[in-house]
């Protein structure tokens, strides 16, 4: 009878009910769930950036929020389209489809959401014929719409598509995206035929343009920053061999390089935001009698980190202008909607390494990787150890290798031997500590942690033959690209430790260092809707945070 009866107490607290089974007055469910993912963020930005921080935006959430400290990713590869859908499905590669930001489909390599059948809605870019067709599984917000037989609002909206297209699901009204050729943000057949007034609207004013006529100036003094490196081998060499300074004249980038530039710059997140608040007000997300959802994937972070690095002052000062845009956004979702009655949560798609220079700079063990070096060598090898003119690897994307099955047929080869040697020569490789056959994982000795992460990652139409799991450290680079910047996509915890505060409605101020999953945030989002979890979800339930809830 004490189990029953702290089962119904347990069960009433978090679906809004007295034990009487009536609905108390203002308890039941948001009104508005925001998601909020922040592009390329580490961790440890929350703390290294913290002293900066405004009262209203990374502080608050930290101060009135709830904290999960020690969340990581749990597969590989650790990318932006995978860690996009894994947020908002609670699945991993090997049961979502997205293996990458893009993979082969039978001989073909696909972009994760281009579709050909769709055409595109506020533009006549090719940039709008994007669908969520390869994503598997349902999304947080597709559950939503089963749930209340399709009368919530689901909206997604991103610089990138597959950042806004991943999160809002196949059932969103729309997932919004920026087009480089236009400056406007668009969408596909897909969701809609027209874009609606207020999108026209929004793109009618141009901010685009607008936020580019001003330059780039640090927020603070330029020799304040002394959590940064101003001179490191991690900046990139940007324009016509110059290297970019303070003031960075974007007006004269815009002129030459057109829309796009935006991107790598502040106020790419500072345009999403603004277009975050438009579809707010023009959808009346989370003013009506219903329970909405808004995904918001900021991109600049991104862009600017591998184009700067993780101890630039562009990166620093990025993370300041976006705390600033982030107090305003949080501000107008209390005015619009009431802090009570809105959800919010902000996490990373994925983290990212020091630049391997650096590193080096500082005695610490760090290397880069020429891929396509190694790719060109590999096939030469493979051309001459088995007397063949094509090459027998068709690619290697995300650590994975794909073989060309079509060729090996062909050239009536066997496909194991292929393979073996494959492994062989990339296992001389030194910057590799294993190359692993994804169809003999059960054999293979490498930690559980790593193992789990690989065999997640993993979709057996869709990924490479070979696994690549590189020495810490090590990444891989582009030579035609210099040295610069940073990049993604391993298991290490540089890459996997991401952030994940949530806000609002009955959640306290408290914080947990359990090991929490990205692919827990669906389950625990779902479990405060009083939804069903996504269709391939294999993530769990956050209990910390659901017992913080009052």
């Amino acid at each position: 009878m004490k189990k029953q009866s702290k089962f119904l107490e347990t069960h009433f607290k978090f679906s809004g009910l007295g034990l009487s089974g009536q609905a108390e007055q203002g308890a039941g469910k948001p009104k508005l769930i925001v998601g909020i993912v922040v592009d390329q963020m580490r961790w440890d930005y929350l703390h290294r950036f913290y002293p900066r921080f405004s009262e209203g935006g990374f502080r608050r959430l930290m101060a009135e929020g709830f904290s999960c400290e020690n969340t990581k990713l749990n597969y590989i590869p650790a990318v932006t389209s995978v860690g996009h859908s894994a947020i908002f499905t609670g699945s991993v590669p090997a049961v979502s489809g997205i293996a990458g930001n893009s993979f082969y489909v039978n001989g073909k390599k696909v972009y994760c959401t281009e579709d050909e059948t769709v055409s595109p809605v506020g533009s006549n870019s090719t940039e709008g014929c994007m669908s969520p067709r390869n994503l598997m599984v349902t999304t947080i917000g597709d559950e939503l719409k089963l749930s209340d037989n399709f009368t919530s609002k689901v909206i997604g909206i991103s610089l990138k598509d597959r950042s806004s297209i991943l999160p809002a699901g196949h059932s969103a009204d729309a997932a919004y995206w920026f087009d480089d050729q236009t400056g406007r943000f668009i969408t596909s057949s897909f969701y809609r035929d027209k874009l609606p007034q207020w999108v026209d609207n929004f793109n009618a004013r141009d901010l685009a343009g607008s936020l580019m006529e001003s330059p780039w100036n640090t927020l603070f003094p330029n020799d304040s920053y002394s959590e940064c490196t101003p001179e490191n081998p991690s900046e990139a060499v940007s324009v016509n061999g110059e290297k970019l300074q303070f003031p960075i004249e974007i007006s004269k980038l815009f002129e030459s390089q057109g829309y796009g530039v935006i991107r790598t710059t502040p106020y790419g997140n500072t345009l999403v935001l603004e277009m975050a608040k438009a579809a707010l007000a023009g959808e009346k997300l989370g003013q009506e009698d219903r329970t909405d959802m808004l995904t918001v994937s900021l991109s600049s972070t991104d862009y600017i980190g591998h184009q700067f690095g993780t101890y630039s002052i562009e990166l620093a000062d990025t993370y300041y202008r976006l705390d600033r845009d982030l107090s305003h956004f949080i501000s107008f979702l209390d005015y619009k909607v009431g802090r009570e009655n809105y959800i919010l949560f902000l996490t990373a798609d994925h983290a990212a390494a020091h630049n391997y220079a650096f590193m080096q700079q500082h005695r610490m063990p760090a290397q880069g990787w020429p891929v396509s070096d190694t790719l060109h060598y590999l096939n030469h090898y493979l051309k001459s150890r088995f007397s063949v003119n094509s090459s027998l690897v068709k690619d290697i994307i995300h650590y994975q290798v794909y073989l060309d099955k079509e060729i090996i047929q062909k050239e009536e080869l066997d496909y194991n031997e292929v393979k073996k040697e494959t492994r062989m020569f990339l296992g001389d490789i030194s910057e590799f500590a294993w190359v692993l056959d994804m169809e003999n994982m059960n054999t293979v000795t490498v930690p559980e942690p790593i193992w789990e992460r690989i065999v997640n990652g993993y979709h057996r139409q869709r990924s490479g033959e070979l696994q690549i799991i590189m020495n810490p450290g090590c990444y891989r680079i582009s030579l035609n690209k210099g040295n610069g910047g940073t990049e993604h996509g391993v298991w290490n915890p540089y890459d996997a430790h991401i952030p994940l505060l949530f806000l609002g409605g009955k959640i306290e101020a408290g914080c947990t260092y359990e090991p929490v999953y990205i692919t827990d945030i669906a389950p625990t989002v779902c479990a405060v809707l009083q939804i069903q979890e996504p269709s391939g979800c294999i993530g769990k339930i956050i209990q910390p945070l659901m017992e913080n809830m009052k």
